[in-house]
């Protein structure tokens, strides 16, 4: 056989080859393709003769779903994708009728993977006036920018006031984001839509805005409530561009001369997502006199820029009702940001000895409530929350806890319930251990608190977890008989002891025991007087001096006394622990009213 004849017997095999492959996987799978349609549409035809009335009228179009057919048994065997064992689509595939020229004419279309029917199946391509995202402030009016035009594939450009606009779901009086639907359809009744997303935003400083009038803020007694960093706060005033906010109550107490320096251990147990949003800020810190405490309007002298203060009566005079009256006045005495002289400072008070809303001259020396003032960007949104005392503006400052979640992990100020009483987080240890400190003072089931005295033959009752009698070794050993112990985990801590006045960062030594444990600091954070709680009463403080008979208590009125305290006198015992590491979260959201489950 000659190089020739080889030669056309090997085009005439690749022939038939390629031949085989055309009709094996191209000509076979697109003639059972066919076949699938035709099925499709005989089966349409099936359903409208024994159900007439369904048929379209005029213009009209009507779809009938392949799934329907094979529940009906219009279609009894199913679809296959070619060289697969998987079905076609019944639930994207259909068979269409319309009338044309007095004759119904069916379409059918049909999804088998890669393979699909070439009848028209897409709907119109819809192209929006303005931008796809639109933001809104809360109490805007939505207007809406409309569509620009409406091409479809077989039918061509359509009239844009075909498409269905749908902007009912847009609520611009609460924040959220919300969607505007727009839909179309060709003449084979192919639908599209298309969305815009409106987000309906409230930014603090509109928010504050919308609530002042004259320069009063009116939601000021009602409804300035804010959560910021695990802790309640009250709105205060825009300034400038920004918003003050306040703490709710006192977060601790502290002697005047060193709040500055309390207050920056305060900052640095914020979140830092929180702390992003502070901006420093000058804060009114003028001397006055009696006489003209309450009547000052005007600030003439301020802090330098800090992230944190207090407040002056300047803040306080400027919150008053029409009946003289403020809303800021606290329950506690606080110390407020005005001096009298070198020695003596202000105090505020809701009512002082009948009198209400007063100011009072204490001794620097004196460990009254702090408050702390915060200034944060006016440009932070408020994503929820009506700013009432039950649902407090949220502003997202800071990732909530999901169910899992490492108490350790969590924001210093929230709180958590166990062994049936609430407890607050103080901070989270290097070690990993959470400091908590009761919410209120250690009572047995039938509501009778337990009390302890110094029963020590010393003068200078020192705190002293290790000694019998000492108030320390009974909140030690008798809190076990209230709380169960399980999670709590034994800690050194060190007790502060100072040789005369009990001052912030003065203390003259300290002791290291190991408890499991202990009353609260004075200058801890959350261990002040916390009003909101269900029962309080006067409770015992670690802190203790080397002078005769000085230690700390805090009164039933929510302020701290020290000094001469009576030996006879019997005070509760709100403890502090440290829970262990592994304890983690099993429910609630860690706010007073929804406090934290925890489990380990």
């Amino acid at each position: 056989m000659n190089k020739k004849v080889i030669k056309y017997l090997k085009i005439a095999v690749a022939i038939i080859i390629v031949a085989l492959l055309l009709w094996f996987f191209v000509i076979q799978p697109l003639l059972t393709f066919k076949g699938y349609e035709k099925q499709a549409i005989d089966a349409a035809k099936r359903y409208y003769e024994l159900n007439e009335r369904e048929l379209p009228t005029g213009t009209r179009v009507k779809t009938l779903s392949v799934q329907k057919l094979f529940d009906q048994a219009y279609l009894k065997e199913d679809f296959y994708i070619p060289f697969s064992k998987k079905p076609c689509s019944v639930t994207e595939s259909w068979v269409k009728v319309r009338k044309e020229d007095g004759e119904y004419k069916y379409y059918a279309y049909l999804k088998c993977g890669i393979i699909s029917s070439t009848v028209d199946h897409r709907g119109p391509d819809i192209m929006l006036s303005g931008e796809d995202k639109i933001t809104l402030e809360v109490g805007d009016k939505y207007k809406e920018p409309g569509v620009s035009s409406v091409v479809d594939n077989t039918d061509g450009k359509m009239d844009v006031k075909d498409v269905e606009i749908d902007s009912s779901e847009v609520d611009t009086d609460h924040p959220g984001t919300y969607k505007v639907r727009y839909t179309a359809t060709d003449s084979l009744n192919n639908e599209s839509e298309v969305t815009r997303e409106v987000n309906v935003i409230a930014t603090l400083k509109s928010t504050v805005e919308r609530n002042t009038s004259d320069g009063v803020y009116q939601g000021a007694d009602v409804n300035n409530y804010i959560y910021f960093s695990g802790n309640v706060f009250r709105i205060l005033d825009i300034d400038g561009d920004n918003v003050r906010i306040v703490a709710e109550q006192d977060v601790s107490n502290v002697n005047y001369q060193a709040i500055d320096e309390w207050l920056d251990y305060y900052y640095d147990n914020l979140a830092d997502s929180s702390k992003r949003l502070i901006v420093d800020n000058k804060y009114c810190n003028m001397k006055t006199t009696d006489d003209k405490i309450s009547t000052i309007t005007k600030c003439s002298k301020e802090t330098k820029s800090v992230p944190v203060s207090i407040l002056s009566a300047v803040d306080y005079n400027n919150a008053r009702d029409e009946n003289g009256n403020s809303y800021l006045y606290p329950m506690s005495i606080s110390w407020i940001r005005n001096s009298l002289d070198s020695t003596n400072a202000f105090a505020t008070r809701d009512v002082f000895f009948g009198v209400q809303s007063t100011y009072m001259s204490f001794d620097k020396n004196y460990n009254f409530g702090v408050r702390p003032v915060i200034t944060i960007k006016g440009d932070t949104k408020i994503v929820d929350g009506d700013g009432s005392i039950d649902n407090p503006y949220d502003i997202d400052d800071f990732a909530r806890a999901e169910v899992g979640d490492k108490l350790n992990t969590r924001q210093s100020g929230e709180y958590l319930t166990y062994s049936g009483m609430k407890w607050r987080i103080i901070g989270t240890e290097s070690d990993g251990t959470t400091k908590v400190v009761g919410d209120f003072i250690l009572s047995d089931s039938n509501d009778v608190q337990a009390m302890t005295v110094y029963e020590t033959n010393s003068t200078a009752k020192i705190y002293n977890p290790k000694q019998r009698g000492n108030v320390g070794y009974f909140i030690n050993n008798r809190t076990p008989e209230y709380v169960d112990t399980e999670y709590f985990v034994n800690k050194e801590i060190e007790v502060p002891i100072y040789k005369r006045n009990i001052k912030y960062g003065e203390e003259s030594n300290t002791k290291k025991y190991k408890v499991r444990f202990s009353a609260p600091n004075i200058y801890d954070l959350y261990t002040a007087y916390d009003f909101n709680s269900e029962s309080l009463g006067a409770y015992w403080f670690l802190n203790s001096s080397k002078e005769e008979y000085t230690k700390a208590v805090m009164a039933e009125i929510g302020t701290v006394m020290y000094g001469y305290i009576n030996d006879n006198i019997p005070y509760g015992v709100r403890p502090v622990g440290y829970l262990d590491k592994q304890v983690s979260i099993s429910n609630g959201s860690g706010t007073f009213d929804d406090p934290y489950v925890i489990s380990k």
